[in-house]
């Protein structure tokens, strides 16, 4: 199952752990970062430390920044079993990273999250480091770090850069950020289809009533699916020579896209 959903989740507030983890998405994420207060990350971080005591499921935590008096003891939740793994926050150095990288089991991975400048241009070294996983987009924070004053065409070149250095190191597609209008179903409709066009793979979410519109974003509309069937079929009359489907010719990489359209609007198999 491709992963397209990643849900926050503040740390100091226990009682919405085992609501988000039946909210469907694909990835929950405890954060003891932006959504916990200063004065309360001590006891956001026991909170998780109990909860993960008992989880059935595994999760990812985001941490506070390496620079940070938070940062060490948010490191030692690695050590419990369902910790998937670590969301990095202002991730711009790539040798720390590889440090944080070391401390991991083989089962953990790291997802460093981009919202900074500085970050921005280190994604290339990022997205090398050992153990990471995909890249996360902070749009929010970088809109602030960079001056940047508005994330729709006036971020195309910063996510565009960030779904292509994901390619070139060979990890998934990267997470888009977050949606702020939670009410808006049209709005991160939108967002999600601008994701998806762009090349991410997935998008950060804050409340879980927006899980299931950001799987849905994300699947092959009705139109696709059909022209992904009707190029499968011609292909399969195995005529000699080129092939065309509504006027177009048909090569490799057309073939390729029409079966990963196909595979993607396949429902999951629940047993695997």
């Amino acid at each position: 199952m491709q992963e397209r959903s990643y849900l926050f989740v503040p740390g100091d507030r226990p009682e919405r752990f085992d609501k988000a983890m039946a909210s469907g998405a694909h990835g929950v994420i405890l954060d003891l970062e932006d959504a916990v207060q200063p004065e309360r990350k001590p006891h956001a971080r026991e909170a998780v430390r109990q909860w993960l005591a008992q989880a059935r499921q595994p999760v990812w935590v985001r941490i506070n920044p390496a620079d940070t008096a938070w940062h060490a003891e948010d490191c030692s939740l690695l050590a419990a079993p369902m910790v998937r793994g670590l969301m990095v926050p202002k991730a711009q150095d790539a040798e720390g990273l590889a440090q944080l990288a070391a401390r991991l089991r083989q089962d953990q991975w790291l997802i460093p999250l981009v919202e900074t400048v500085a970050g921005w241009f280190a994604a290339q070294a990022i997205a090398r480091v050992p153990r990471v996983l995909r890249l996360a987009f902070g749009s929010v924070d970088f809109m602030s770090d960079s001056g940047i004053q508005g994330e729709g065409e006036e971020m195309h070149a910063v996510r565009t850069q960030l779904v292509l250095v994901s390619r070139l190191a060979g990890i998934a597609a990267p997470i888009d950020g977050v949606s702020v209008a939670i009410d808006d179903a049209a709005q991160l409709d939108s967002d999600v289809r601008r994701s998806r066009r762009f090349g991410f793979g997935a998008k950060l979410c804050i409340h879980p009533k927006q899980v299931a519109g950001v799987h849905e974003g994300f699947a092959p509309t009705a139109a696709e699916v059909a022209w992904a069937e009707r190029v499968v079929a011609a292909l399969a009359a195995g005529p000699l020579g080129a092939v065309t489907v509504d006027g177009k010719m048909v090569d490799k990489p057309i073939a390729l896209l029409a079966q990963t359209i196909l595979a993607e609007a396949r429902p999951a198999d629940p047993s695997r």
